[in-house]
Order: structure tokens, then sequence, then C-alpha cells
């Protein structure tokens, strides 16, 4: 496939780039997109995503896009200004993605957009798949705006799937990456209660999952991104543990998270049982099904 990347630089983005033949990249910092991606990238061009279309001429011979930009959710406070970068890092950077599709002579014929798990709020163990509504909290509402920017490309003929991923597992950027320092210290443990559903998947899982969104015609709409075995955060702590080989006595109670981290702790303490159902109808085999098949992985 000839493909397009925004949020390149990204967790996900930088795996799927190494996936790919010499994707197309859009960036908001040219030089440092060529550093870190190197050769494994072909055209690099600039784009402010908040501030303006994609450069059309980006575009020329590519029919598949995956739209990765966005804010970090999990880094710093949620201040005011912060869940307002937040949204319309998503929200008008999708915008002005779809703008300019809906203005080229030959769009692509497909866009795969990034959301996330956080559009079904907490559900506590209910099941769900892809049919499950929305919540109503903050990341229910970013990942609902979120979606109904990238649906828009439909108006131009694409093909739109958008993959709600959930806890993304890699050792070089996000949850696990944080946790991994005071478990390997013996000081890791369950978060509050633990008996939270943890909707994970390994990284690698999930750049397979956005290709084979882009190359499987029956993926229209929303497809969950996670392993097809979440596991409870206690469960997901006692594996870790295990895997690295330390005790995990030291359980964070809800009030210390929500006291270092604000709001995000509601989200962090979130149960979700999101499964991948509409992945698995279309033939997609999981490399890493089972948490500590995946863990152990990692750790290699």
């Amino acid at each position: 496939m000839n493909a397009l990347i925004t949020g390149a630089t990204g967790l996900i983005g930088r795996r799927l780039v190494e996936r790919l033949e010499r994707p197309v990249v859009l960036s908001r910092n040219t030089e440092r997109a060529k550093a870190s991606l190197g050769e494994a990238v072909g055209s690099v061009f600039a784009w402010n995503p908040s501030a303006e279309p994609a450069p059309a001429e980006a575009f020329e011979g590519v029919d598949v896009v995956f739209n990765l930009a966005g804010e970090s959710v999990g880094e710093g406070r949620w201040t005011k200004a912060k869940k307002q970068r937040i949204l319309d890092s998503r929200v008008d950077g999708t915008r002005h993605l779809v703008e300019t599709i809906g203005g080229l002579d030959r769009p692509p014929r497909v866009l795969v957009s990034a959301s996330a798990i956080g559009f079904y709020g907490p559900c506590g163990d209910e099941v769900l798949d892809e049919s499950a509504p929305a919540g109503d909290d903050f990341l229910a509402q970013v990942c609902q705006a979120w979606e109904a920017e990238a649906a828009k490309a439909r108006d131009a003929g694409l093909r739109v799937v958008c993959t709600r991923i959930g806890v993304v597992l890699a050792t070089d950027g996000g949850a696990l990456a944080k946790m991994l320092t005071p478990f390997k210290l013996g000081l890791g443990g369950r978060l509050s209660h633990g008996r939270q559903i943890m909707p994970w998947v390994h990284v690698d899982d999930v750049v397979s999952l956005l290709i084979h969104a882009a190359e499987t015609e029956a993926i229209d709409g929303p497809m969950n991104t996670t392993a097809p075995v979440p596991v409870s955060n206690r469960e997901f702590t006692r594996t870790l543990a295990r895997v690295l080989r330390r005790p995990a006595i030291f359980p964070m109670p809800a009030f210390v998270l929500k006291l270092l981290l604000g709001e995000f702790a509601e989200a962090v303490l979130a149960s979700q049982r999101v499964m991948p159902k509409r992945a698995q109808e279309t033939g997609f085999k999981f490399q890493y099904p089972e948490l500590e098949d995946a863990l152990q992985a990692l750790q290699k």
C-alpha cells in the first residue's frame, strides 16, 4: 500500500512506519521526524494540524491514510488547558486532514483514524463490542467528536475505520513503561481494589490491526483494538510481577492516585471489558492474545 501517516513519531507511529514501504509522513517538525524515522520514510511534509489544512501535494499516489496524531493523554495533569489541547489536537487535526482529502481530485481509498476505548466510558464488567453506546465523561466526548470528524471523509468516497485503541503495552512508552521501574524495584502493586478490567494490547498487535483495517474492505466504522483476553488490574499486576520475578505488595489507593494524577485518575481506574469482535470476525489472528506471553515478549 502507498500510505501517509500523521503522528508517525509516536509510540505506535514509529512501528507502523517500519512495517510499511517508505510511507509519506506529515509532521510539525520535519527535521526531527527525518532524524527519528531515518530511511524508513519516503517524503516528509510540514504540517501544523491544529492550524491549517494538510498539504495537498503530500497525498499524490497515496491510497491509505493512517491518522494517529494527538496530544498525549497520559502526560501531565488534566488542567483546563491540557484538556483543551487533548480535544483540539484530535478534532481540529482530523478536521483539517479531512478538509484536504475532500478537495483532492484523486482521494485515498481508506482512512484509518485512531480513537480510543475511552469512547465507552467506565462500564464495570459489561462486555463492550463495537455496538456498545458511548459514555458521557470527558474522554468519551473527545472520542465521539474525533470519530465524527473522521467519518466526514466518507463524503469524499473513503472507507473510514476508527480504531478504538486500548492500553498499549510497550517498553519505550505508554502505561507499561511507567510501571516497569517501580515494579522492578519491588514497589509495584494493584491500583485501588484491582477489580477494574484493563483492555490491554501488545503494541505489535496494534500495528497489525491498523494494517488489517486498511486492507480489509469488510471493516467500516469502529474497530476495537484490544487483545481478546482482557484482565483485571489485580491479575495484570500479578502477571507483571511474575514475569519480572519481583513482589507486587504495594497497592496504590485510589485517593493517592487522584492526588497524583487529578482527573486523569478516573480514566486510569475505569473498568472496561472491551472485546475485539470486528477484528476477530474478519479473520485477524493476534500474535499476543494472552497477557503473560505479551509481557514475556516485551522483556526480550
